[in-house]
């Protein structure tokens, strides 16, 4: 059946070319961190960032979080998901140092690809005066 698509389309002068494997994409995500983020939110005056990409081929994910501002020196920061911008999630990826600039990578699942793409992963920083989180920020594709 595919030969004779391609002879009818050949003699009614259509051009038709020979689908190939999709081009590698990378996509890039960001978030703003605040204490007003937080779930529950909080009035402190911390603020960072989050940049990131990821590579639609290999599901590499790629990042660069800045921070300042915060009560104390931070003891944990993570990635977490999935979870809507007002709700918490577990971890998905810690950080193993947590002074800013934090920078990393890590392959994502699939099932982690599609939390990333839909908007359900957030950033957030913890201190000891805020061991829920101090800043948080959703990350979402730019």
């Amino acid at each position: 059946m595919t030969l004779r698509f391609f002879a009818l389309a050949a003699m009614a002068g259509l051009s038709v070319a020979a689908a190939g494997p999709l081009a590698a994409e990378t996509v890039r995500y960001g978030a703003t961190l605040s204490g007003f983020a937080q779930v529950p939110p909080n009035e402190g005056a911390g603020t960072g960032t989050v940049e990131a990409t990821l590579d639609s081929e290999t599901n590499a994910f790629t990042y660069t979080i800045t921070y300042s501002g915060l009560t104390g020196p931070a003891v944990a920061a993570h990635f977490h998901g999935p979870a809507a911008a007002d709700a918490n999630a577990p971890p998905v990826i810690g950080m193993k140092d947590t002074a800013s600039p934090i920078s990393g990578s890590a392959v994502l699942t699939a099932a982690q690809v599609e939390d990333l793409k839909a908007g359900r992963w957030y950033f957030n920083v913890h201190t000891k005066d805020n061991p829920g989180g101090e800043i948080r920020g959703q990350i979402v594709a730019q």
